[in-house]
């Protein structure tokens, strides 16, 4: 083969010693991709710094009714970056880890961030001894921000998110572990969906020799955004607790098949 006639997929063969499924998906079709997707992470990112700026504030005040209602709301920008938030294992397991994850559970003083508030306002009903846990946290996600604002986004990393983002749903967090204390885990899943959903929108464009796939996935992300449109409640949803073992079972199976549908999306850009 000649210098001139060496496709993009080709291309990618000689870099990265694999050909690509779908023809002409080479290196260089991922830049805008990744770089159109650091900006929504920066976006988010801006969100959840000024959001958690006001929870953490109603937190140190003493407002428990207000710090209650922003605690949902403000997760959501967390949860729609989270494969990219936990490239940073110590802030992400500082700003987001759950009781389970400490031997002495919710008296651990390693249990820090969103869940250990979340105790505290929802278990509790109360900030008494959470002003230090809010200022930990309101560091922890300033950080967050500033070292993600540096940082070069592997593909990889980017496109195996949107998977991701529907797998963590499906196996940890259908069982309402995550936001045991409040019964939010509905806002969650939102933004995991969201998210997942704005990764694939993004390399659509890298999909058109796959129409089948695409239409298969689209159909799958129509039916989870039914099945959660189902519980909205006001500008939010429904305490998870409402839901029927039959709710999850289907909800479960939706994502599911989402994930599935995702989790062959690497592969089909060349980047497994």
């Amino acid at each position: 083969m000649k210098p001139s006639q060496i496709t993009g997929a080709a291309l990618a063969a000689l870099v990265f010693g694999a050909t690509p499924t779908l023809a002409e998906v080479s290196p260089l079709d991922l830049v805008q991709p990744v770089a159109e997707y650091k900006i929504y992470v920066s976006e988010k990112l801006e969100t959840l710094t000024r959001d958690t700026k006001a929870f953490t504030d109603a937190v140190k005040a003493g407002d428990v009714a207000r710090a209650k209602a922003l605690f949902a709301p403000t997760r959501m920008s967390y949860e729609s970056v989270e494969p990219i938030a936990e490239l940073f294992s110590d802030l992400d397991g500082s700003i987001d880890s759950r009781a389970d994850d400490h031997e002495k559970r919710e008296e651990d003083p390693g249990f820090t961030g969103f869940h250990r508030l979340e105790y505290g306002l929802f278990a509790k009903n109360s900030t008494d001894g959470l002003a230090p846990i809010a200022d930990k946290l309101m560091a922890d996600v300033t950080e967050l921000e500033t070292r993600i604002s540096d940082l070069a986004l592997p593909p990889e990393k980017v496109v195996g998110g949107a998977a991701a983002l529907m797998e963590e749903v499906a196996a940890t967090k259908i069982s309402g572990e995550e936001d045991r204390y409040s019964g939010t885990d509905l806002w969650d899943f939102r933004g995991n969906f969201d998210g997942s959903k704005t990764i694939f929108e993004l390399v659509r464009p890298l999909l058109t020799d796959d129409a089948a796939f695409v239409a298969k996935v689209d159909k799958s992300f129509d039916t989870v955004d039914a099945t959660l449109a189902k519980y909205r409640e006001g500008e939010g949803y429904a305490p998870y607790e409402k839901l029927t073992d039959g709710d999850r079972k289907v909800l479960a199976a939706n994502v599911n098949t989402l994930a599935e549908d995702l989790s062959t999306l690497r592969g089909k850009l060349g980047l497994n």
